[in-house]
């Protein structure tokens, strides 16, 4: 086990090297530059600007600098905010995304698994129906529609709610459903189906057979099983709820790194846009590793 985290942790060296490679290339790749503005500047200040932040060498040599940076632990000064760091400006919001991530995931694992097992148990009833019908009507919805329809109904129209903000509980109600309620749906529909299969293997038949009562039959033999696929999802579900809340925070005025990410990039802030990704990235893959550490432990079949 420690050779194979080993293995995996020095992987992610090279993947985010490709990342930030490309996305370095992309930012480039764009028309436009950090000093475009409705008014246009001088040429000589966008020419000392540009000598300021290392600009005006060419690509090739301005990446190698970025990285030289990067091993150092710098990670730059934000061009929008020219008197913060970009690791300042990510710690600052990191707080705030990591809440909200982390309770629209806690919403997604408290409503859509237990709605996918009471519909797998209850299946071909009304409470299958009205089950799976849910989950199909929020996973077709984006979250962004959903935000809409939550402001004009909460907000607007029975004035419960604010609209945006952040600091109280009422503040978080509305983004963490907007934001949970996808992957709440998709957690449903993936633990209905692994239930309903688990339910017709062998070994269920064999447990009932020796007289189990259906409460042991479905804690000790079915969710055991079923809820593996679902653990599978879950590290990468965790990844995209903490990093991908970006129209979420934008739509509800909230100041997490999504929301600074986006402002990065309409303002072509490139320091803040490369510290967003990498920090994203290295999330996304602690996080994946995270979970198949725990898959492991689950179905000791997939250990090696």
């Amino acid at each position: 086990m420690l050779v194979y985290l080993a293995g995996r942790l020095l992987w992610i060296i090279p993947v985010l090297l490709g990342v930030s490679l490309i996305t370095f290339l992309l930012m480039h790749l764009v028309p436009g530059g950090p000093w475009d503005m409705d008014k246009p500047l001088a040429s000589e200040v966008v020419e000392n600007l540009n000598r300021k932040y290392g600009l005006d060498k060419p690509v090739w040599l301005q990446y190698p600098v970025f990285l030289a940076n990067i091993l150092r632990g710098d990670l730059g000064v934000s061009y929008t905010y020219q008197d913060r760091g970009v690791a300042e400006i990510i710690l600052s919001g990191l707080p705030v995304t990591a809440t909200l991530g982390l309770l629209a995931f806690l919403f997604s694992i408290l409503v859509g698994p237990p709605l996918g097992v009471l519909a797998a148990v209850r299946h071909n009833s009304w409470v299958d129906y009205v089950s799976v019908g849910l989950a199909t009507v929020f996973a077709s919805i984006p979250g962004f529609v959903l935000g809409l329809i939550l402001i004009l109904v909460f907000a607007v129209g029975l004035r419960l709610l604010p609209t945006g903000g952040w600091g109280t509980v009422e503040q978080v109600l509305l983004p963490a459903l907007a934001l949970g309620a996808l992957p709440a749906a998709y957690n449903a529909r993936i633990v209905r189906a692994s239930v309903l299969d688990v339910l017709r293997q062998d070994y269920i038949r064999t447990a009932r057979a020796k007289g189990l009562s259906e409460t042991m039959v479905h804690s000790r033999h079915v969710l055991r099983n079923a809820l593996i696929p679902l653990l599978t999802v879950l590290g990468p579900e965790l990844a995209a709820l903490v990093t991908g809340s970006f129209i979420i925070e934008t739509l509800f005025s909230i100041p997490g790194v999504g929301r600074f990410f986006i402002q990065a990039v309409f303002a072509r802030d490139y320091a803040l846009i490369m510290g967003s990704v990498l920090f994203y990235a290295l999330v996304i893959a602690l996080l994946n590793l995270i979970v198949d550490i725990l898959y492991g432990i689950v179905d000791p079949r997939t250990r090696s």
